[in-house]
């Protein structure tokens, strides 16, 4: 039986914090951004941590697992 947990996981925030898919934290012009499809190294930085930070709490603080088989 294979755990898919931290894979599903780790995949749905990858896509979900890419910077200026959904929004960029910071943006060009504004503190957030919603949709603009731009990035700077800044906003990489940025959601590299919110990323780090919600990948811990989900795979080593609250344990998600999807068992398969």
């Amino acid at each position: 039986m294979g755990d898919w947990g931290p894979v599903l996981i780790a995949v749905v925030l990858f896509v979900l914090l890419s910077p200026g898919l959904l929004f960029q934290l910071p943006g060009r012009g504004r503190v957030i951004e919603f949709g603009n499809m731009h990035t700077s190294a800044a906003s990489i930085i940025v959601h590299t941590i919110i990323y780090f930070g919600l990948i811990t709490i989900f795979l080593v603080v609250i344990g998600v697992h999807i068992h398969t088989g």
